[in-house]
């Protein structure tokens, strides 16, 4: 048993990953500013193991004695998505790269530093070839260029592993609806249509619960896979936009897509991603795409409105 600080615990991956971690046995600190006044973690609250602390990473009088007390620490504090950090990037940088220094700065040689990066720091690919831990990083956005810079800090200190997670989806206690597969298919169940652009441009994916998985494993298999990133995603599911909705309308037949050129994504993603590296170690993902997609159409039949996103 690990006594383990999850710093932003609150948010879509952490209202997944804490359960899971208490679930495995370990003491549980999560450090949150509840800005989205997200009741996620309500169902945690009878775990002995588990304590919750409101405040923010970036306050370093906060987060030492959480620290000090820590063997595992996984600093998912951020403001994620481009959207988002070009709203705020002032908050951006104080959070999702300097809170994480701070991290580092913190703790001691011995803890262990666990860190999701974003796989959209690949940015635009080349046609056909799969994009390796070993491939340059080349994020486009504010948003990639500080995960990528948070990243180096944390491989860079030692004892530390990093994710370089494609794009989430699935249902989640604290939910994003904003997020690709969530969006479009809320849009299929509610709308029956969407308009697309970029509709060629790939990416991968994998679900909220495989990404929990991973740090888990990483945790279980620590020795072994230190001071690596690693990619996570689903190895079937590298797909355009475009292959992803005729997914979806595989589940629901009458949903309709149409491409215009709208728009552009400000990250430019546009790859296709190598899982081997975190395979080879063992991790296999446990959830399909198609049933992330089902998932995701009973889940909205209970969220009807669209408040569960971050973009305000």
């Amino acid at each position: 048993m690990a006594t383990v600080l999850v710093t932003g615990g609150a948010g879509y991956l952490g209202s997944i990953l804490v359960p899971a971690l208490l679930q495995e046995g370990h003491k549980v600190t999560v450090l949150d500013n509840f800005m989205f006044q997200n009741t996620s973690l309500l169902a945690s609250c009878i775990d002995p193991n588990f304590e919750v602390v409101r405040g923010d990473a970036r306050d370093k009088n906060v987060l030492k004695p959480l620290i000090d007390k820590a063997d595992i620490v996984i600093p998912l504090a951020a403001l994620v998505g481009a959207p988002l950090c070009k709203n705020d990037l002032v908050g951006t940088v104080s959070t999702n790269r300097d809170s994480v220094k701070l991290v580092c700065e913190l703790a001691s040689k011995d803890t262990w530093v666990l860190y999701p990066n974003t796989n959209s720091g690949y940015g635009i690919g080349e046609k056909d070839v799969y994009c390796t831990e070993e491939s340059p990083l080349r994020p486009i956005s504010s948003y990639g260029q500080l995960k990528v810079e948070a990243e180096n800090v944390v491989l860079e200190r030692g004892n530390g592993v990093t994710f370089r997670l494609a794009t989430v989806f699935g249902m989640a206690p604290r939910m994003r609806i904003d997020l690709l597969v969530n969006d479009f298919t809320y849009r299929a169940v509610n709308d029956r249509f969407v308009v697309i652009f970029e509709g060629h441009f790939k990416r991968n994916y994998i679900h909220i619960r495989d990404v929990a998985r991973a740090f888990i494993h990483a945790i279980n298999n620590f020795d072994s896979m230190k001071n690596e990133p690693y990619n996570v995603g689903l190895s079937d599911a590298n797909l355009s936009k475009l292959e992803l909705c005729a997914k979806i309308k595989e589940h629901l037949p009458e949903f309709v897509y149409l491409e215009a050129p709208i728009g552009e994504d400000p990250d430019k993603r546009d790859y296709i991603v190598s899982n081997d590296k975190i395979e080879s170690t063992g991790f296999k993902p446990a959830y399909s795409l198609d049933q992330g997609i089902q998932e995701l159409i009973k889940g909205y039949k209970i969220i009807v409105n669209s408040k569960y996103g971050n973009i305000r």
